[in-house]
């Protein structure tokens, strides 16, 4: 999103972060591929009950970890707030219709 975007959308929004920019550094969070593989999850978790009967493998499908892990997702962002993090951004690296394909969730993606 374009700052004119944000600013149409959110005018709130996009003034908070531009007098925070203002006064310091603001600090971004980490990784988030690196934090949910330490958690190493296997093929049920990454389905969870909702994709239990899915036809592909989803193990690898970390965006879909929104979905069937929720609290997992939560406290790795939680964990990035307490080691200091200003920003934290959504966990949706690969939640395209060209990505989902790859895991037959596209119409998932929109």
């Amino acid at each position: 999103m374009t700052t004119a975007e944000l600013k149409a959308k959110r005018p709130d929004a996009a003034a908070y972060l531009a007098e925070a920019l203002r006064k310091c550094i603001l600090f971004l969070d980490g990784a988030m591929g690196t934090q949910i593989q330490d958690l190493r999850f296997d093929e049920a978790q990454f389905r969870g009950e909702r994709f239990q009967n899915h036809p592909k493998d989803l193990k690898g499908n970390n965006d879909i970890l929104v979905l069937t892990q929720p609290e997992a997702v939560y406290e790795i962002h939680m964990n990035y707030l307490r080691a200091g993090s200003d920003l934290i951004e959504t966990n949706t690296f690969s939640s395209t219709s060209i990505a989902q394909a790859d895991y037959g969730m596209e119409d998932l993606a929109y």
